[in-house]
């Protein structure tokens, strides 16, 4: 870390992927403060659903404070989108982040993870330890906790059995259900699972594609949560503006400016996610935005600012179109 800062300065940006829970965890918070880092598995997969949530919303109504979060999955991904959550509901309702972590819990190999289990617990789930009954399944879990969205980072494939959905269904008019496992065979459900046990009603994503469903007459079109809707844009955003440091708010920009890019036209087919064929424009969107919240917060360094940062980002964007000689 201390080389490549030597060599290239203080703004380049290092992206960590595919680090150990343990490790990536200690890594992001040991060099957070004095190098410009990103961590693609917590902090890129956070913000990619943190804005289907958002978008989700829109369709099934209510603000982020207002909803129950049960993850299936407590490690990197799962703690990373379950704080980014926590942030943007303290963010929006001026309340202590402490409060806003009551309203998501976690499922682990152990069971719901409950302050009686506080002692045993690696350090990046006791935040998410709280005031419970031991539970020992997910199935269980769904039932005492009832949660309207429902979010799978276990790595693990048929963990949302059709039990599972159908309790989630039962409680819940749009149940929000997001299978985020890669890949497809690891998925803790497949779209046409999801839409069938929910009677269609199921406001649904993944992390791995899978084909649009009919159901009753209707055809439903399953969205990905893809984290290559945020990185590029976010890594433009922060070397466009010239920022030193990383913060959790540029997260939170990157995650409005997806969200924002779902139409009508995308909601009516039950998407929550932009179609991936205007990624180029998505990312100038989220770049402009990552940028403008550096401004804001004084981290950025470019002067002066440019005037439209989305005609900027697009002008700071590679294009492989090239002259035909012959």
């Amino acid at each position: 870390m201390a080389a490549v800062k030597q060599n290239y300065g203080e703004k380049v940006l290092i992206q960590f992927e595919d680090f150990a829970n343990h490790n990536a965890f200690d890594l992001l918070a040991r060099y957070g403060t004095t190098h410009l880092v990103f961590n693609d598995d917590i902090q890129g997969t956070a913000s990619v659903v943190l804005a289907g949530l958002v978008a989700a919303l829109k369709l099934v109504g209510g603000t982020l404070a207002e909803h129950t979060y049960l993850f299936l999955g407590a490690g990197e991904a799962g703690t990373g989108i379950a704080e980014l959550i926590a942030l943007e509901m303290s963010r929006q309702t001026k309340t202590p982040i402490d409060e806003c972590r009551k309203k998501i819990w976690l499922v682990d190999s152990k069971g719901l993870i409950v302050s009686t289990r506080k002692e045993s617990l690696q350090h990046f789930k006791k935040p998410w330890a709280h005031e419970h009954e031991h539970v020992g399944n997910l199935l269980d879990a769904v039932n005492a906790i009832k949660p309207t969205v429902l979010i799978g980072t276990s790595g693990k494939g048929q963990t949302f059995t059709q039990e599972v959905v159908e309790a989630i269904s039962s409680f819940n008019e749009m149940p929000i259900i997001l299978a985020l496992s890669n890949p497809t065979s690891q998925a803790e459900c497949t779209a046409e699972q999801a839409y069938t046990w929910s009677k269609g009603r199921a406001v649904f994503a993944t992390g791995s594609p899978f084909d649009p469903v009919e159901y009753n007459g209707k055809t439903h079109v399953p969205g990905q949560a893809n984290n290559a809707y945020i990185f590029p844009g976010f890594g433009l955003g922060v070397v466009m503006s010239g920022a030193i440091r990383v913060h959790d708010d540029m997260l939170l920009a990157a995650s409005e400016a997806l969200a924002q890019q779902v139409t009508q036209e995308n909601f009516d087919k039950g998407l929550i996610y932009p179609p991936f064929s205007n990624i180029r424009k998505i990312s100038a969107h989220i770049a402009a935005n990552v940028a403008a919240r550096a401004y804001e917060l004084g981290l950025a360094s470019r002067r002066p600012r440019p005037k439209d940062l989305v005609k900027y980002a697009e002008s700071c964007m590679y294009s492989p179109i090239y002259r035909n000689y012959r």
